[in-house]
């Protein structure tokens, strides 16, 4: 099949036995692997028999269920199909599928990871008959090669505003210079890093807002709680708002809204906040973590090192005064994204592989 021909309505329950590959996702509660999984398969459906193995995933996507892995058939229809693992427990059920119940899979691994891997973890990835990695410095923590494929969006979604005060006002924000911080509220994630970088800026700044957007899960509801108290101490409860995360599809619309985007995490696997918020036309400040170097140009926006808050302060304050460098990164992010990180881009790269293993068959 054709990059062009599209197959027609492929979400919903699939047929195990039509399909060349599976995608299982095993984890029920959202991350980033979900979410790459919800970004990629209902695009790669259109093009190959193709469908997500979970137990829990929005009826938009193309899925089975993973009970129907034990009875559908050994070979696929193109003698086997490919089994494509972004964790160690899908690498596990994969090579049980394989040896146990003697399906015939070809076994491929994408890894995010930037640290060492256990021996487990190098043991299941030697079983592994394609490897993938999310950026060149992942790349550098395997011990065999991978292709590396860095992720994209969908630009269509993420775009720049048309009217941003007219959206603000529609969102209850202040029509001033906002810089916003969005994602997981944790010490990893760089939160509070960000907390005290703007309150060093917003302090000879009236003008000038911070947005903090995110979810703390239950292991760090006393370190929001002590943000919050931080804020409150700072008397800046008015112009540094820790708002409540929303829906997915409505992020765009908070992207568009600001003027600096920053990325402030002290540990990162990829990241796809910088993306989204360059898509929207908003530059980006970010630490030297994860893909951010490999995402940011000096055109788009600037990078800091990790938990350094004088940097991060200073970087914020560069472009809270500056309107024009604002303007002209913004610009060249959204172009710096329409030419290298559509989501088509990844999932054809990534169709690329699942098509030469299936015709090694």
């Amino acid at each position: 099949m054709t990059v062009m021909e599209l197959r027609p309505d492929p979400a919903g329950p699939a047929d195990p036995a039509a399909l060349d590959v599976l995608v299982p996702n095993f984890k029920r509660r959202l991350s980033g692997v979900t979410a790459t999984i919800v970004r990629l398969v209902p695009l790669q459906a259109q093009q190959m028999a193709l469908a997500a193995v979970a137990p829990d995933l929005p009826d938009t996507l193309p899925q089975i269920r993973p009970m129907q892995l034990v009875t559908m058939p050994r070979r696929g229809p193109s003698g086997a199909r490919v089994w494509h693992a972004r964790r160690n427990t899908e690498m596990l059920a994969g090579l049980a599928l394989k040896h146990l119940l003697r399906k015939r899979l070809k076994m491929v691994f994408t890894s995010a990871s930037q640290r060492k891997h256990t021996g487990y973890t190098k043991w299941l990835i030697s079983q592994m008959d394609h490897l993938i990695a999310t950026s060149q410095k992942t790349a550098g923590y395997l011990e065999r090669p991978a292709d590396v494929i860095l992720h994209g969006i969908d630009v269509s979604q993420f775009t720049p505003p048309t009217d941003r005060a007219a959206l603000r006002a529609k969102l209850n924000l202040p029509d001033a210079t906002l810089i916003g911080c969005y994602g997981r509220i944790r010490a990893q994630k760089g939160t509070g890093d960000f907390v005290d970088a703007m309150i060093e800026v917003l302090r000879d700044r009236p003008n000038v807002h911070g947005l903090i957007m995110g979810r703390a899960t239950e292991k760090y509801l006393d370190y929001e709680k002590a943000l919050r108290a931080q804020i409150s101490e700072a008397g800046l409860t008015d112009r540094l708002h820790m708002l409540p995360e929303v829906p997915v599809h409505e992020m765009a619309d908070w992207y568009r809204v600001l003027d600096l985007f920053v990325a402030p995490q002290r540990w990162e696997g990829f990241g796809l906040t910088p993306l989204e918020a360059m898509a929207c036309g908003v530059p980006t400040l970010a630490t030297t973590v994860g893909a951010f170097p490999e995402l940011i140009t000096k055109r788009t926006g600037s990078l800091i090192p990790p938990n350094d808050t004088p940097a991060m302060a200073e970087a914020i304050a560069l472009y809270a005064d500056d309107t024009s460098l604002r303007q002209t990164q913004g610009k060249a992010a959204r172009a710096h994204i329409e030419q290298t990180f559509r989501i088509e881009r990844e999932a054809e790269a990534i169709m690329a592989i699942y098509r030469r293993l299936l015709a090694q068959v």
